[in-house]
């Protein structure tokens, strides 16, 4: 099967070299910065300078994109997705998505004849190179199934949800407690530091009672070591929280603790950058303490 891959940041790049290393595929890569095209050319990856170049002469295409902004320019800029795919192709987006720009896909992959997915994933970078993200697709049964095999490439929990953007309004959902927990995390820890547990010592509590969880067992270690993990980046992490409320207000219901955690991330991203490591959003929550609980 001839596939395009566009955007390889930290999850683009491991699913396309997963896809090329399962050797049953052919694959075109793109993205913004040529660079990111070298690693993936080394393993036999075919690269493309344009959106058209990449997307017209494929099967499958397949998009890792930071957010709904950088959706819209690849699909409708000129000479973008939408007017170039394919007739009969399937454009699968594995990016966190807002439904609006979805409306806008189907209502081109209708006049443009062409079939889609919603396909967002969740499992982080570490899931992402192992073959293992857990992936939420929406769209028609029919195409969910025909396109299943390439999809199992990435993943090993495919769920099939419902019409397209079903997968968009499941992954906007889920991801928002990835967040709330690292902040709610943060504040027990500093609780316990605080009424003088060692915070080493109070994040194996955690791990082992009824708090316990991924968010626990996966960040506590970047939060007491004072990496605030570089796997993802603060202003993605407000994005996904910003795509939530609007979401939310969308459909006419009030989420006060997501409210809470955007405001902390639109503080992170204002203090530290947009690019600094998305744990960064706790460290507000140690200075605004005098807690701090790197050794």
């Amino acid at each position: 099967m001839k596939i395009a891959f566009i955007g390889l940041g930290v999850m683009g790049t491991p699913m396309a070299q997963n896809l090329l290393q399962c050797g049953e595929h052919q694959v075109t890569v793109l993205d913004i910065k040529p660079a990111k095209t070298q690693t993936l050319k080394a393993l036999g990856a075919i690269e493309a300078t344009s959106i058209e170049g990449a997307v017209s002469n494929v099967d499958v295409v397949m998009t890792s994109l930071p957010g709904p902004k950088q959706i819209e320019q690849v699909a409708f800029d000129e000479n973008g997705l939408v007017s170039t795919i394919r007739k009969g192709a399937i454009w699968i987006d594995l990016s966190t998505n807002n439904l609006e720009t979805a409306s806008r896909i189907h209502q081109a992959s209708i006049q443009y004849q062409f079939e889609i997915l919603d396909a967002p994933v969740s499992g982080g970078d570490e899931g992402a190179r192992a073959g293992t993200l857990t992936i939420l697709v929406g769209g028609e049964s029919a195409i969910f199934k025909r396109n299943l095999p390439v999809l199992e490439v990435l993943g090993k929990r495919i769920s099939h949800l419902g019409p397209y953007g079903a997968g968009y309004s499941a992954k906007i959902a889920q991801v928002v407690l990835c967040y709330l927990h690292s902040l709610a995390l943060s504040e027990a820890l500093m609780l316990g530091v605080k009424g003088g547990v060692d915070a080493s010592a109070m994040l194996s509590i955690i791990q082992n009672s009824t708090g316990k969880s991924y968010v626990a067992d996966r960040y506590g270690p970047p939060i007491l070591s004072g990496d605030y993990d570089p796997s993802f980046t603060v202003g993605l992490a407000h994005k996904d929280m910003y795509l939530a409320l609007e979401m939310a207000d969308n459909l006419g219901i009030k989420l006060p603790m997501c409210e809470l955690t955007t405001e902390t991330y639109a503080r992170a991203v204002e203090t530290y950058g947009f690019n600094a490591n998305h744990l960064k959003a706790l460290r507000l929550l140690e200075e605004d303490n005098q807690t701090f609980l790197q050794a």
